[in-house]
């Protein structure tokens, strides 16, 4: 059987392929209770809000959104477990669960993945999810210790090889580690996976999508999107992107230049444009798909999807708007020694 990557990749050079939307938004319009959320786990925090623990508890509402987006065109179908880590997990007393809870949404994944598969022959994939926790390795919370940290790498790397190895067990074709604010949280998650091969016997492929803080095209550690890419690349990731932090036409700079350096495939999931004063995302499906057709006109990206505010009908809409457009093509780079401090830095020849 040819292995996931070398058919993400063979499908992505025949069409611009779709990721899902967002998880948060479509759980909330569920309005579950607190009893949903806590089932019979007898945990002593309150549960509401632990979206990752749905898994665990309500399956039915994990498998249900997952099987939404696939009907409304995506290819790869995400795990729900952007905070399924030692670190998050902790906030709600549900630490012992980390690796059921992975696993079982990575399983739950795989099942949705091959229903539509045998429904109309498509390959799906399984990406799990790795959020970014709410540690950061290179910056102090204290503004007054600035060489203070709450974590080590070390520490990190071994929460999130936990959860990768979870993942990876339960059935998921890919690693996504995305939400990227810290790139030391990443290189921490690329250890990890790479330690979790060598567990599981087998290729985990990382899809890595980074998130900007500002318009200028920063995360919050510092980097722009080309010093992040020359800071990532050595991991060979399947994919490279970035993810969240503000709608299609903030981010149309951004995908413009990582379009032009990466040479591996470029995945884009914006929010549904900014939120409003209230925290709610407004933006209309055809304006979201309206906006990603652009990139996908310009042949900046292989594969499109949503984030926050983003639904089933963003995506949809998107498959609608991409029918026929070409998928980008991987530049041929230059070999040349390439470094990232904060900037980007190729040693000349």
């Amino acid at each position: 059987m040819t292995s996931a990557r070398e058919a993400l990749q063979a499908a992505a050079k025949k069409r611009i392929l779709l990721t899902d939307g967002g998880w948060g938004t479509q759980i909330q319009l569920k309005k579950l209770t607190e009893a949903c959320y806590a089932g019979n786990l007898g945990l002593s925090h309150d549960q509401k809000g632990n979206n990752d623990i749905l898994a665990l508890t309500r399956p039915d509402v994990v498998t249900a959104i997952g099987e939404s987006y696939l009907a409304a065109g995506s290819d790869i179908v995400s795990t729900n477990t952007f905070s399924a880590n030692r670190i998050s997990q902790a906030d709600y007393g549900a630490e012992a669960l980390v690796a059921d809870i992975n696993h079982e949404s990575a399983r739950l994944g795989r099942a949705t993945a091959e229903k539509y598969e045998a429904l109309d022959g498509r390959r799906r994939f399984v990406a799990g999810a790795v959020g970014p926790t709410n540690k950061t390795l290179s910056l102090s919370p204290d503004v007054n210790n600035p060489g203070f940290r709450e974590i080590d790498f070390d520490e990190l790397k071994d929460v999130y090889l936990e959860q990768v190895v979870a993942l990876a067990e339960g059935g998921a074709d890919f690693i996504l580690i995305e939400t990227i604010f810290d790139t030391l949280n990443a290189k921490a998650g690329i250890a990890a996976t790479l330690e979790a091969e060598a567990k599981v016997g087998r290729e985990l492929p990382l899809m890595i999508s980074m998130t900007l803080t500002d318009l200028s095209g920063r995360n919050l550690s510092g980097h722009t999107v080309e010093a992040f890419w020359y800071a990532v690349r050595h991991a060979k990731p399947l994919t490279i992107g970035l993810n969240c932090s503000f709608g299609a036409a903030q981010l149309r700079p951004h995908v413009k230049v990582l379009s032009e350096l990466a040479d591996a495939l470029v995945m884009v999931y914006p929010n549904a444009g900014l939120p409003n004063e209230l925290g709610e995302y407004d933006e209309l499906p055809d304006t979201t798909a309206g906006l990603v057709r652009e990139w996908a006109e310009h042949g900046q990206v292989n594969i499109l999807g949503g984030c926050c505010g983003s639904t089933p009908a963003h995506i949809a809409a998107m498959a609608k708007a991409i029918e026929g457009l070409a998928p980008r093509q991987i530049p041929e780079v230059p070999v040349r020694t390439r470094l990232a401090g904060l900037e980007p830095f190729t040693m000349a020849a």
